[in-house]
């Protein structure tokens, strides 16, 4: 477990994540939207009003790193208790003990799992809070349905009705609906948890879920049914918050077209407003790095025309991405990398950001947790520099606002100045 230290926090949650999977392997770390399962439900967490801390408990070690990124402390799960009869209950109460043990008691428990990968913040909220108004000992999130339900009822085939006559159908609107378990997370009282060890136990309330996200992910097909929705469902998120950008050459900082004359020189078409937008991330210090399996002069001259650093004639892409970034100090999480072609799924698997232009392979858009409006050579780049830059604007009002509200005297000194120096101090 990482370093906890013990500080009054009412609310937290654990997302239980083990390594191990048989439906989909490594299901906790497979992506949706460009973003790691676990990466969301972390997020989604860390985004919720109502909770203090988000606790991950895993035994795997890629699990571990990504869930930190993230911004969630790690509880590392022993072997026992991460095999595939072990319940999620017995991970929750392990990971309590060890809060514990560091000194942290919370009173309301956010029980949430990655195989749901569209948890809104704000149902968080609503969960948390009618545990916390002792309106209810525990909630989940659930979905109404009108659903006729049937089961066999032995080895010859027959089935039986569940949740109603069969003999007697009664129309929609004359029935009240059932409510289905979504498995996207449950809150709970703390006390109440460690008496029963069961999560679902006294005054039981279903919190109403929209039902278009309402999904698991048990399957392969799931997993692909939820990467053709998240375009739909993440188009909210407030620009692109990275420290780092890297970017293919070919379809990228051109349309993936070259030109050639009767002496087989080649030539290639650019956009002139990638040139600004490169020029406005370099002066906010965010570093930039081409990265192309092209050998031609033509992606050092650009390179050199926009002031970047390049490396070209690279064949895999992820061992130079990897070792780019750590030598600048800075995690893959926080980086984003555009691409459109298969090759570049590698490196866009890697960091946090993973961004396609909007005529990139299938494939890649499928890997995208962005997908640009602008095709490559045709302001691609510079759509991203503007989402860049604006992410790193919000970052600092952020900061700005979080520093405001802890101490209202300093906040009249502070000035327009300031406010990229304060968010550096917040982020070391």
């Amino acid at each position: 477990m990482n370093d906890l230290c013990a500080e009054p926090l009412s609310t937290v949650a654990v997302i239980p994540a083990r390594g191990g999977s048989k439906g989909v392997p490594g299901k906790n770390m497979r992506r949706v939207g460009g973003r790691p399962l676990v990466t969301r439900a972390v997020e989604a967490c860390r985004s919720a009003r109502e909770i203090d801390a988000v606790y991950v408990s895993t035994d795997d070690q890629d699990i571990a790193l990504t869930a930190t990124e993230a911004g969630a402390e790690v509880i590392i799960r022993p072997d026992h208790l991460a095999g595939d009869t072990a319940t999620s209950e017995s991970a929750v109460l392990h990971a309590l003990q060890q809060l514990a043990a560091a000194g942290i008691h919370p009173d309301v428990l956010v029980f949430v799992q990655c195989t749901s990968p569209f948890i809104f913040p704000t149902d968080l909220d609503r969960a948390v809070d009618l545990i916390m108004d002792d309106r209810a000992d525990s909630a989940f999130s659930a979905v109404e349905t009108y659903e006729f339900l049937w089961r066999s009822s032995g080895p010859d085939g027959l089935v039986a009705g569940q949740n109603h006559d069969p003999s007697n159908r009664p129309r929609r609107q004359d029935r009240e609906p059932d409510v289905r378990e979504t498995g996207a997370f449950y809150a709970m009282s703390v006390a109440g948890f460690r008496a029963s060890r069961h999560r679902f136990f006294g005054r039981t309330v279903a919190v109403p879920v929209p039902q278009l996200t309402a999904m698991e992910i048990d399957n392969e097909q799931e997993l692909v049914l939820a990467n053709a929705l998240a375009p739909i469902v993440d188009t909210s998120s407030p620009g692109v918050d990275v420290d780092a950008v890297i970017t293919d050459f070919d379809g990228v900082h051109t349309d993936d077209a070259a030109m050639v004359d009767q002496d087989g020189r080649e030539s290639v078409r650019v956009s002139r407003a990638d040139g600004l937008g490169v020029e406005m991330l370099r002066d906010a210090g965010i570093p930039l790095l081409i990265v192309s399996k092209e050998t031609n002069a033509v992606v050092r001259a650009r390179a050199a025309k926009l002031g970047l650093e390049v490396r070209n004639g690279i064949g895999r892409k992820t061992e130079v991405v990897q070792n780019w970034l750590a030598g600048l100090g800075i995690p893959a999480a926080r980086a984003a990398y555009l691409g459109n072609d298969i090759n570049d799924r590698g490196p866009m698997g890697l960091v946090g950001w993973p961004v396609a232009v909007a005529d990139a392979r299938p494939e890649v858009r499928q890997l995208a947790r962005l997908t640009l409006a602008s095709p490559g050579g045709h302001g691609a780049v510079r759509e991203l520099c503007d989402l860049v830059l604006d992410g790193r604007r919000r970052r600092d009002s952020a900061f700005v606002a979080l520093r405001t509200e802890a101490d209202p005297p300093m906040r009249a000194e502070a000035t327009a100045g300031s406010a990229g120096a304060l968010a550096a101090a917040e982020i070391r």
